[in-house]
């Protein structure tokens, strides 16, 4: 289960919260793991996010993705049923820029980022060439062409 908390006033991720549910039970299904993790995404603007980057990774700038996982491992094999996995914060701000960079829906982007939070939150990263190509081919697998 996801939980969702728009800590935004402008509510304008709103109509595809049922996405984000949508595509966190096909990256479950694509991991071959059962429906029963839990996880948090919440919803900020840019000074938010920028905030907790620099707190958390001392990294002094926006960004448009941060996930904490609560499980701090590098053997994500022994993940078990009904684990809560973390939290996922994505900057709305860069939601909206980010769709129009790249020429694509802000559905597509929201449910991009997310998923690419989620991932991180079940182990996954790209600080090395083979890693990110794991990743990012997940994310492909998992988004696909949604418009």
């Amino acid at each position: 289960m996801v939980e969702i908390y728009d800590l935004t006033k402008k509510k304008i991720l709103e109509p595809y919260h049922k996405d984000i549910r949508k595509y966190y039970k096909k990256t479950l299904s694509v991991l071959e793991l059962d429906d029963d993790f839990e996880a948090a995404l919440i919803i900020v603007g840019k000074g938010k996010i920028r905030s907790i980057n620099k707190s958390y990774r001392n990294n002094d700038k926006e960004t448009d993705v941060i996930s904490f996982a609560n499980i701090d491992s590098e053997d994500y094999d022994f993940l078990e049923s009904g684990i809560n996995l973390g939290d996922i914060f994505i900057n709305y701000e860069r939601v909206l820029t980010q769709a129009h960079k790249y020429e694509h829906s802000v559905r597509r982007e929201f449910v991009f980022l997310f998923v690419h939070g989620l991932l991180h939150l079940f182990g996954y990263d790209h600080m090395d060439k083979e890693a990110e190509k794991t990743m990012f081919e997940l994310q492909e697998k998992i988004v696909g062409n949604l418009k």
